[in-house]
Protein backbone atom coordinates (compact mmCIF):
# COMPACT_ATOMS: atom_id res chain seq x y z
CA UNK A 1 0.00 0.00 0.00
CA UNK A 2 1.44 3.44 -0.53
CA UNK A 3 2.41 5.22 2.22
CA UNK A 4 0.45 8.61 2.88
CA UNK A 5 1.00 11.87 2.02
CA UNK A 6 1.10 14.62 4.77
CA UNK A 7 1.65 18.71 2.83
CA UNK A 8 3.92 20.44 5.76
CA UNK A 9 3.40 23.78 5.22
CA UNK A 10 5.37 26.90 7.49
CA UNK A 11 7.34 29.49 6.84
CA UNK A 12 10.32 27.99 9.14
CA UNK A 13 12.62 25.93 8.05
CA UNK A 14 13.56 24.59 10.93
CA UNK A 15 10.34 23.57 11.59
CA UNK A 16 9.69 22.42 8.56
CA UNK A 17 12.46 20.04 8.26
CA UNK A 18 12.02 18.45 12.09
CA UNK A 19 8.12 17.87 11.17
CA UNK A 20 9.28 16.08 7.94
CA UNK A 21 12.01 14.23 9.51
CA UNK A 22 9.91 12.84 12.46
CA UNK A 23 7.05 11.96 9.78
CA UNK A 24 9.38 10.35 7.25
CA UNK A 25 10.60 8.20 10.30
CA UNK A 26 7.18 6.77 10.75
CA UNK A 27 6.84 5.74 7.33
CA UNK A 28 4.91 8.80 5.54
CA UNK A 29 5.27 10.62 2.32
CA UNK A 30 5.84 14.66 3.32
CA UNK A 31 5.98 17.30 1.63
CA UNK A 32 7.45 20.79 2.09
CA UNK A 33 5.85 24.24 1.09
CA UNK A 34 7.70 27.73 2.91
CA UNK A 35 4.54 29.72 2.24
CA UNK A 36 0.82 30.07 0.97
CA UNK A 37 1.78 30.41 -2.63
CA UNK A 38 3.92 26.75 -2.88
CA UNK A 39 0.73 25.40 -0.52
CA UNK A 40 -1.19 26.31 -3.49
CA UNK A 41 0.25 24.98 -6.37
CA UNK A 42 1.26 21.80 -4.60
CA UNK A 43 -3.07 21.40 -3.60
CA UNK A 44 -4.07 22.20 -7.06
CA UNK A 45 -1.68 19.66 -8.66
CA UNK A 46 -2.74 16.69 -6.00
CA UNK A 47 -5.17 15.76 -2.94
CA UNK A 48 -2.52 15.45 0.26
CA UNK A 49 -4.06 12.95 2.80
CA UNK A 50 -3.71 15.42 5.56
CA UNK A 51 -2.40 19.06 5.73
CA UNK A 52 -0.40 20.96 8.63
CA UNK A 53 -0.87 24.24 8.05
CA UNK A 54 0.84 27.30 10.04
CA UNK A 55 -1.52 30.07 11.03
CA UNK A 56 1.33 32.48 11.15
CA UNK A 57 3.19 33.16 7.09
CA UNK A 58 4.52 36.40 5.73
CA UNK A 59 2.19 36.14 2.42
CA UNK A 60 -0.96 34.89 3.65
CA UNK A 61 -2.17 33.79 7.21
CA UNK A 62 -3.12 30.30 7.67
CA UNK A 63 -6.75 30.92 8.28
CA UNK A 64 -6.98 32.72 5.14
CA UNK A 65 -5.41 30.09 3.06
CA UNK A 66 -7.70 27.56 5.05
CA UNK A 67 -11.19 29.97 4.08
CA UNK A 68 -9.74 29.63 0.57
CA UNK A 69 -9.44 26.13 0.05
CA UNK A 70 -13.13 25.95 1.65
CA UNK A 71 -14.95 28.15 -1.16
CA UNK A 72 -13.21 26.83 -3.91
CA UNK A 73 -14.20 23.10 -2.84
CA UNK A 74 -10.22 21.95 -2.30
CA UNK A 75 -10.79 21.47 1.87
CA UNK A 76 -11.53 17.82 0.81
CA UNK A 77 -8.79 16.73 2.99
CA UNK A 78 -8.25 17.30 6.75
CA UNK A 79 -6.55 20.22 7.42
CA UNK A 80 -4.70 20.48 11.20
CA UNK A 81 -3.57 23.94 11.91
CA UNK A 82 -0.11 24.80 13.88
CA UNK A 83 1.04 28.02 15.98
CA UNK A 84 3.12 29.04 18.34
CA UNK A 85 0.87 31.84 20.01
CA UNK A 86 -2.15 30.95 19.08
CA UNK A 87 -5.55 31.90 21.27
CA UNK A 88 -8.71 30.00 21.95
CA UNK A 89 -10.51 32.09 19.67
CA UNK A 90 -8.11 30.99 16.71
CA UNK A 91 -8.31 27.49 17.50
CA UNK A 92 -12.57 28.14 17.17
CA UNK A 93 -12.18 30.64 14.00
CA UNK A 94 -10.28 27.55 12.39
CA UNK A 95 -12.53 24.74 13.16
CA UNK A 96 -15.65 26.60 12.31
CA UNK A 97 -13.98 26.77 8.91
CA UNK A 98 -13.32 23.47 8.59
CA UNK A 99 -9.68 23.05 10.25
CA UNK A 100 -9.35 19.06 11.60
CA UNK A 101 -7.80 19.64 14.76
CA UNK A 102 -5.12 22.69 16.36
CA UNK A 103 -1.52 21.89 17.21
CA UNK A 104 0.20 24.75 19.58
CA UNK A 105 4.41 24.76 19.45
CA UNK A 106 6.09 23.57 20.61
CA UNK A 107 4.36 20.04 18.89
CA UNK A 108 5.32 17.01 21.40
CA UNK A 109 5.86 14.12 19.57
CA UNK A 110 3.20 11.92 20.75
CA UNK A 111 0.81 14.30 20.27
CA UNK A 112 1.89 15.19 16.93
CA UNK A 113 1.79 11.22 15.89
CA UNK A 114 -1.65 10.67 17.67
CA UNK A 115 -2.85 13.64 15.69
CA UNK A 116 -1.78 12.80 12.48
CA UNK A 117 -2.92 9.07 12.80
CA UNK A 118 -6.62 10.17 13.89
CA UNK A 119 -6.92 12.64 10.83
CA UNK A 120 -5.71 9.99 8.09
CA UNK A 121 -8.58 7.52 9.67
CA UNK A 122 -10.69 10.53 9.21
CA UNK A 123 -9.51 11.31 5.86
CA UNK A 124 -10.42 7.96 4.33
CA UNK A 125 -13.56 9.19 4.68
CA UNK A 126 -13.91 11.95 2.84
CA UNK A 127 -15.13 12.41 -0.51
CA UNK A 128 -13.73 14.20 -3.68
CA UNK A 129 -13.91 16.90 -4.56
CA UNK A 130 -16.40 18.17 -6.80
CA UNK A 131 -17.98 21.56 -8.04
CA UNK A 132 -19.51 23.54 -5.67
CA UNK A 133 -21.98 27.21 -5.91
CA UNK A 134 -18.13 28.27 -4.88
CA UNK A 135 -16.84 27.09 -7.76
CA UNK A 136 -18.66 29.69 -10.15
CA UNK A 137 -17.02 32.56 -9.29
CA UNK A 138 -16.75 35.54 -7.81
CA UNK A 139 -18.00 38.26 -10.21
CA UNK A 140 -20.76 40.56 -8.75
CA UNK A 141 -23.45 38.84 -10.43
CA UNK A 142 -22.57 35.50 -8.85
CA UNK A 143 -21.84 37.02 -5.73
CA UNK A 144 -25.83 38.26 -6.01
CA UNK A 145 -27.00 35.09 -6.96
CA UNK A 146 -25.12 33.25 -3.38
CA UNK A 147 -26.48 35.92 -0.99
CA UNK A 148 -29.91 35.20 -2.72
CA UNK A 149 -29.60 31.65 -2.65
CA UNK A 150 -28.65 32.38 1.34
CA UNK A 151 -31.93 34.03 2.35
CA UNK A 152 -33.59 31.08 0.52
CA UNK A 153 -31.41 28.73 2.69
CA UNK A 154 -32.48 30.73 5.75
CA UNK A 155 -36.00 30.40 5.16
CA UNK A 156 -35.34 26.71 5.56
CA UNK A 157 -36.40 26.67 9.53
CA UNK A 158 -39.44 27.93 9.04
CA UNK A 159 -40.19 25.93 6.28
CA UNK A 160 -38.05 24.08 3.36
CA UNK A 161 -40.80 25.28 0.60
CA UNK A 162 -39.98 24.33 -3.20
CA UNK A 163 -37.72 26.77 -5.35
CA UNK A 164 -37.64 27.25 -9.04
CA UNK A 165 -33.89 28.03 -10.61
CA UNK A 166 -34.48 29.17 -14.36
CA UNK A 167 -31.34 29.16 -16.58
CA UNK A 168 -29.74 27.51 -19.76
CA UNK A 169 -29.63 24.07 -20.33
CA UNK A 170 -26.05 22.58 -18.75
CA UNK A 171 -25.83 25.62 -16.36
CA UNK A 172 -25.29 25.98 -12.82
CA UNK A 173 -28.89 25.32 -11.52
CA UNK A 174 -28.23 22.06 -9.67
CA UNK A 175 -25.20 23.86 -8.01
CA UNK A 176 -27.36 26.13 -6.61
CA UNK A 177 -29.80 23.63 -6.08
CA UNK A 178 -26.56 21.47 -3.88
CA UNK A 179 -26.20 24.83 -2.06
CA UNK A 180 -30.15 24.50 -0.52
CA UNK A 181 -28.79 21.46 0.46
CA UNK A 182 -27.95 20.79 3.96
CA UNK A 183 -25.04 18.99 5.09
CA UNK A 184 -25.40 14.51 5.71
CA UNK A 185 -28.80 14.53 4.15
CA UNK A 186 -30.23 13.12 1.36
CA UNK A 187 -29.98 14.61 -2.45
CA UNK A 188 -31.97 12.87 -4.96
CA UNK A 189 -31.48 14.02 -8.54
CA UNK A 190 -34.92 12.27 -10.38
CA UNK A 191 -34.42 10.50 -13.63
CA UNK A 192 -37.66 8.66 -13.58
CA UNK A 193 -40.22 11.28 -13.55
CA UNK A 194 -43.01 8.25 -14.30
CA UNK A 195 -42.64 7.83 -10.49
CA UNK A 196 -44.69 10.89 -9.88
CA UNK A 197 -47.65 9.89 -11.77
CA UNK A 198 -47.04 6.44 -9.79
CA UNK A 199 -45.86 7.05 -6.86
CA UNK A 200 -45.04 10.55 -5.13
CA UNK A 201 -45.54 10.13 -1.99
CA UNK A 202 -43.04 6.75 -1.75
CA UNK A 203 -40.50 9.12 -3.47
CA UNK A 204 -40.82 11.70 -0.48
CA UNK A 205 -40.13 9.22 1.85
CA UNK A 206 -37.13 7.99 0.39
CA UNK A 207 -35.51 11.62 0.41
CA UNK A 208 -37.08 12.50 4.08
CA UNK A 209 -35.45 15.65 5.70
CA UNK A 210 -33.30 15.74 1.87
CA UNK A 211 -33.34 17.12 -1.55
CA UNK A 212 -35.30 16.50 -4.35
CA UNK A 213 -33.57 18.10 -7.81
CA UNK A 214 -35.53 17.86 -10.80
CA UNK A 215 -33.01 19.05 -13.82
CA UNK A 216 -35.78 20.68 -16.49
CA UNK A 217 -40.06 20.69 -15.08
CA UNK A 218 -40.81 21.77 -18.83
CA UNK A 219 -40.26 17.90 -19.36
CA UNK A 220 -43.11 16.79 -17.46
CA UNK A 221 -46.03 15.42 -18.87
CA UNK A 222 -49.57 16.30 -17.68
CA UNK A 223 -49.61 13.39 -15.34
CA UNK A 224 -46.19 13.92 -13.98
CA UNK A 225 -47.35 17.44 -13.43
CA UNK A 226 -49.99 16.76 -11.07
CA UNK A 227 -47.98 14.00 -9.50
CA UNK A 228 -45.14 16.79 -8.58
CA UNK A 229 -48.00 19.01 -7.70
CA UNK A 230 -49.32 16.73 -4.47
CA UNK A 231 -45.55 16.16 -4.10
CA UNK A 232 -44.96 19.48 -2.84
CA UNK A 233 -48.14 20.00 -1.04
CA UNK A 234 -46.92 16.98 1.01
CA UNK A 235 -43.09 17.75 1.22
CA UNK A 236 -43.47 19.92 4.70
CA UNK A 237 -45.11 16.48 6.00
CA UNK A 238 -41.17 14.94 5.06
CA UNK A 239 -39.10 17.91 5.53
CA UNK A 240 -38.48 17.70 2.04
CA UNK A 241 -37.35 20.76 -0.16
CA UNK A 242 -37.90 20.27 -3.63
CA UNK A 243 -35.76 22.29 -5.86
CA UNK A 244 -36.61 22.24 -9.75
CA UNK A 245 -35.08 23.78 -12.77
CA UNK A 246 -36.31 24.94 -16.78
CA UNK A 247 -34.68 26.57 -19.63
CA UNK A 248 -38.09 27.22 -20.72
CA UNK A 249 -40.74 29.82 -20.77
CA UNK A 250 -43.72 28.10 -18.42
CA UNK A 251 -45.83 30.96 -18.26
CA UNK A 252 -45.82 30.30 -21.88
CA UNK A 253 -46.35 26.71 -21.46
CA UNK A 254 -48.90 27.26 -19.51
CA UNK A 255 -51.44 29.33 -21.90
CA UNK A 256 -50.83 27.01 -24.00
CA UNK A 257 -52.31 24.50 -21.83
CA UNK A 258 -49.20 22.15 -21.82
CA UNK A 259 -48.28 23.16 -18.08
CA UNK A 260 -50.47 23.05 -14.75
CA UNK A 261 -51.69 26.12 -13.85
CA UNK A 262 -51.50 25.45 -10.35
CA UNK A 263 -47.81 23.74 -10.63
CA UNK A 264 -46.89 26.91 -11.92
CA UNK A 265 -47.84 28.89 -9.23
CA UNK A 266 -46.81 27.19 -6.25
CA UNK A 267 -42.99 27.26 -7.85
CA UNK A 268 -43.37 30.69 -8.71
CA UNK A 269 -43.32 31.33 -5.03
CA UNK A 270 -40.00 31.42 -4.68
CA UNK A 271 -38.05 31.24 -8.36
CA UNK A 272 -34.48 32.80 -9.11
CA UNK A 273 -32.64 33.38 -12.32
CA UNK A 274 -29.32 31.22 -12.54
CA UNK A 275 -26.98 33.76 -15.12
CA UNK A 276 -25.82 31.93 -17.89
CA UNK A 277 -22.05 31.74 -18.19
CA UNK A 278 -21.86 34.56 -20.32
CA UNK A 279 -22.84 36.99 -18.36
CA UNK A 280 -20.13 36.04 -16.07
CA UNK A 281 -17.03 35.68 -18.80
CA UNK A 282 -14.70 36.96 -15.87
CA UNK A 283 -15.00 34.14 -13.40
CA UNK A 284 -13.85 31.18 -16.46
CA UNK A 285 -10.11 31.21 -15.93
CA UNK A 286 -11.02 30.25 -12.22
CA UNK A 287 -13.36 27.96 -13.10
CA UNK A 288 -11.31 26.32 -16.39
CA UNK A 289 -8.56 26.16 -12.72
CA UNK A 290 -11.00 24.29 -11.07
CA UNK A 291 -12.40 22.26 -13.50
CA UNK A 292 -9.13 21.10 -14.59
CA UNK A 293 -8.17 20.09 -11.04
CA UNK A 294 -11.35 18.29 -10.31
CA UNK A 295 -10.55 16.16 -13.12
CA UNK A 296 -7.01 15.60 -11.51
CA UNK A 297 -8.18 13.99 -8.87
CA UNK A 298 -11.61 12.29 -9.66
CA UNK A 299 -10.40 10.37 -13.11
CA UNK A 300 -6.24 10.66 -11.82
CA UNK A 301 -5.45 12.31 -15.15
CA UNK A 302 -1.87 14.38 -15.68
CA UNK A 303 -2.70 17.90 -14.25
CA UNK A 304 -1.56 20.51 -16.85
CA UNK A 305 -1.26 24.57 -16.07
CA UNK A 306 -3.16 26.63 -18.45
CA UNK A 307 -0.94 29.71 -19.82
CA UNK A 308 -2.14 33.05 -20.14
CA UNK A 309 -3.04 33.11 -23.56
CA UNK A 310 -4.78 29.84 -23.54
CA UNK A 311 -7.29 31.39 -20.39
CA UNK A 312 -7.78 34.07 -22.35
CA UNK A 313 -9.00 33.06 -25.10
CA UNK A 314 -11.77 30.76 -23.08
CA UNK A 315 -13.00 33.40 -21.44
CA UNK A 316 -13.13 35.73 -24.56
CA UNK A 317 -15.19 32.26 -25.97
CA UNK A 318 -19.11 32.44 -26.47
CA UNK A 319 -20.19 29.38 -24.42
CA UNK A 320 -23.94 28.59 -25.64
CA UNK A 321 -23.83 25.04 -23.54
CA UNK A 322 -22.72 26.75 -20.50
CA UNK A 323 -20.98 25.24 -17.89
CA UNK A 324 -21.44 21.25 -19.48
CA UNK A 325 -19.93 22.67 -23.11
CA UNK A 326 -16.76 24.69 -20.78
CA UNK A 327 -16.47 20.83 -18.79
CA UNK A 328 -16.51 19.21 -21.84
CA UNK A 329 -13.55 21.79 -23.28
CA UNK A 330 -11.58 20.93 -20.46
CA UNK A 331 -11.67 17.57 -20.52
CA UNK A 332 -10.77 17.73 -24.03
CA UNK A 333 -7.48 19.85 -23.43
CA UNK A 334 -6.21 17.41 -20.60
CA UNK A 335 -6.93 14.17 -22.66
CA UNK A 336 -5.10 15.61 -26.31
CA UNK A 337 -3.05 18.33 -25.02
CA UNK A 338 0.93 17.13 -25.68
CA UNK A 339 2.71 19.56 -23.67
CA UNK A 340 3.05 20.41 -20.13
CA UNK A 341 1.15 23.18 -20.37
CA UNK A 342 -2.48 23.96 -22.53
CA UNK A 343 -1.84 26.60 -24.54
CA UNK A 344 -3.29 29.00 -26.56
CA UNK A 345 -2.89 26.45 -29.90
CA UNK A 346 -4.71 23.98 -27.94
CA UNK A 347 -7.92 26.14 -26.64
CA UNK A 348 -8.11 27.16 -30.35
CA UNK A 349 -7.75 23.56 -31.45
CA UNK A 350 -10.57 21.88 -29.51
CA UNK A 351 -13.08 25.07 -29.57
CA UNK A 352 -12.53 25.07 -33.41
CA UNK A 353 -12.77 21.55 -34.35
CA UNK A 354 -15.96 21.59 -35.86
CA UNK A 355 -16.10 24.98 -37.55
CA UNK A 356 -15.36 23.35 -41.18
CA UNK A 357 -17.50 20.38 -41.40
CA UNK A 358 -20.41 23.38 -39.96
CA UNK A 359 -19.32 25.89 -42.67
CA UNK A 360 -19.73 22.86 -45.16
CA UNK A 361 -23.07 21.92 -44.19
CA UNK A 362 -24.15 25.21 -44.13
CA UNK A 363 -23.31 26.29 -47.28
CA UNK A 364 -25.15 22.58 -48.39
CA UNK A 365 -27.79 23.73 -46.40
CA UNK A 366 -28.39 27.09 -47.99
CA UNK A 367 -27.80 26.15 -51.23
CA UNK A 368 -30.54 23.00 -51.32
CA UNK A 369 -34.35 22.57 -51.39
CA UNK A 370 -35.92 20.23 -49.78
CA UNK A 371 -39.34 18.83 -51.25
CA UNK A 372 -42.19 17.18 -49.53
CA UNK A 373 -44.02 14.81 -51.73
CA UNK A 374 -47.81 13.90 -51.71
CA UNK A 375 -49.71 11.67 -54.08
CA UNK A 376 -51.75 14.94 -54.64
CA UNK A 377 -49.41 17.60 -55.74
CA UNK A 378 -45.67 18.21 -54.65
CA UNK A 379 -44.80 21.61 -52.22
CA UNK A 380 -41.58 22.59 -52.28
CA UNK A 381 -40.03 24.11 -49.17
CA UNK A 382 -36.98 26.49 -49.01
CA UNK A 383 -35.13 25.58 -45.87
CA UNK A 384 -33.47 28.73 -45.11
CA UNK A 385 -30.61 28.87 -42.60
CA UNK A 386 -32.42 31.13 -40.20
CA UNK A 387 -34.78 27.75 -39.74
CA UNK A 388 -32.13 26.38 -37.89
CA UNK A 389 -30.82 28.99 -35.71
CA UNK A 390 -34.20 29.73 -34.09
CA UNK A 391 -35.10 27.15 -30.50
CA UNK A 392 -36.80 23.98 -31.64
CA UNK A 393 -39.95 25.01 -30.38
CA UNK A 394 -40.10 28.01 -32.65
CA UNK A 395 -38.70 25.83 -35.43
CA UNK A 396 -41.33 23.02 -34.26
CA UNK A 397 -44.34 25.86 -34.63
CA UNK A 398 -43.43 27.10 -38.24
CA UNK A 399 -43.58 23.10 -39.43
CA UNK A 400 -46.62 22.68 -37.74
CA UNK A 401 -48.17 25.86 -39.09
CA UNK A 402 -46.91 24.48 -42.76
CA UNK A 403 -48.15 21.12 -42.10
CA UNK A 404 -51.52 22.09 -41.44
CA UNK A 405 -51.50 24.38 -43.83
CA UNK A 406 -50.86 21.96 -46.95
CA UNK A 407 -53.35 19.32 -45.06
CA UNK A 408 -56.10 22.11 -45.14
CA UNK A 409 -56.28 22.77 -48.57
CA UNK A 410 -56.42 18.69 -49.21
CA UNK A 411 -58.76 18.47 -46.90
CA UNK A 412 -61.31 21.27 -48.13
CA UNK A 413 -61.08 22.81 -45.01
CA UNK A 414 -63.23 19.93 -43.37
CA UNK A 415 -62.48 19.83 -39.90
CA UNK A 416 -63.43 16.60 -39.34
CA UNK A 417 -61.26 14.98 -42.25
CA UNK A 418 -58.32 17.23 -41.10
CA UNK A 419 -58.45 15.71 -37.68
CA UNK A 420 -59.06 12.44 -39.36
CA UNK A 421 -55.20 13.35 -41.40
CA UNK A 422 -53.42 14.86 -38.44
CA UNK A 423 -54.40 11.49 -36.18
CA UNK A 424 -56.10 14.30 -33.16
CA UNK A 425 -59.55 15.16 -31.16
CA UNK A 426 -61.12 17.83 -32.97
CA UNK A 427 -61.28 20.13 -29.82
CA UNK A 428 -57.27 19.35 -29.64
CA UNK A 429 -57.19 20.10 -33.22
CA UNK A 430 -58.82 23.35 -32.96
CA UNK A 431 -56.82 24.37 -29.66
CA UNK A 432 -53.88 23.72 -31.94
CA UNK A 433 -54.39 25.50 -35.10
CA UNK A 434 -55.44 28.78 -32.67
CA UNK A 435 -51.92 28.59 -30.74
CA UNK A 436 -50.49 28.98 -34.40
CA UNK A 437 -52.76 31.52 -35.42
CA UNK A 438 -54.04 29.44 -38.39
CA UNK A 439 -57.43 31.29 -39.27
CA UNK A 440 -60.51 28.59 -39.65
CA UNK A 441 -62.07 29.09 -43.13
CA UNK A 442 -65.45 28.40 -43.17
Amino acid sequence: MASKRILVVDDEIGIRELLRDILQDEGYNVQLAENAAAARAIRLQERPDIVLLDIWMPDCDGISLLKEWGSSGLLTMPVIMMSGHGTIDTAVEATRIGAFDFLEKPIALQKLLKTVGTALKHSEQLPKSEMSLASLGKSPIVAALKDRLDKIAASASVSPGPVLLIGPKGGGAELCGRFLQNANTPWLRLVEFSQLASAPLEVLESIRDGVLYIAEVADLNKMEQKGLLLLITKSDKYNVRVVCSTSENLPKLQAEALFDHNLLQILSAVSLRVPALDEHKEDIPDLAIAMASLQFELASTEYREFDIAALNSLRNADWPGDLAQLDAVIRNLIQTSLGKKITLDDVNRVLHQFDDAQANTQQTTAEQTKVIQSPIRTLPITVAEENFKQPLREARDDFERLYFEYHMKDAGNNMSKLAEIAGLERTHLYRKLKQLGIKIKG
